[in-house]
């Protein structure tokens, strides 16, 4: 992933909504990491694991080409801020957890797990762009609320230096929580 920090990319549209945010106040904020990422759209449905950042600050991939990480140094999904979901494209065995996350559209649902609840976001929006140039800022900065990136490889494949040219970000926001679930459906 990406290190840089450059001016983010002019964008159409603002990541976070305004007035019409859904409200948040439906259970209060679930405790621990969250344990679980499913987007219905694009068939994602994947254990979460604990991210960090290598000495660069770069944002260190799962190892695991079929399962999505969260970054364990920012917020966690419902708190307020941009939590960071991650995950590959594709490997050499063919596609990876997130090889379809460039397909998902504002208003389309994603799940994550935490503390024994499910949280619903609802996509804002999306951009790519190079990764000498990620919006850091724009991806990491503080949000007046609970928000995801979903954040994975994309563009052409440079073989040259073993990696994709590009970033994908997916940009989403929280809606009233959902009551609490047997653990069997939380995964």
């Amino acid at each position: 992933m990406a290190t840089a920090d450059p001016p983010p990319p002019v964008a159409s549209w603002h990541p976070g909504c305004g007035d019409d945010c859904p409200s948040t106040a439906a259970a209060p904020t679930p405790h621990g990491p969250p344990t679980r990422v499913r987007v219905p759209r694009i068939g994602v449905d994947s254990p979460l694991t604990v991210l960090g950042l290598d000495r660069a600050g770069a944002l260190i991939p799962p190892t695991d080409f079929d399962t999505a990480g969260w970054y364990g140094g920012g917020p966690a999904p419902g708190d307020t801020g941009p939590a960071v979901l991650a995950g590959h494209l594709d490997s050499r065995r063919g596609p990876a957890v997130f090889a379809r996350l460039g397909e998902l559209r504002p208003g389309d649902l994603v799940e994550v797990w935490r503390g024994g609840q499910r949280l619903s976001f609802r996509v804002t929006g999306s951009l790519r762009t190079r990764k000498e140039r990620f919006p850091t800022a724009v991806v990491y900065g503080p949000t007046p609320g609970a928000e995801l990136r979903l954040v994975t490889c994309g563009g052409d494949f440079d073989r040259r230096r073993g990696h994709y040219v590009d970033n994908v970000v997916v940009f989403a926001v929280t809606e009233a929580r959902d009551p609490v679930l047997p653990t069997s459906a939380a995964g």
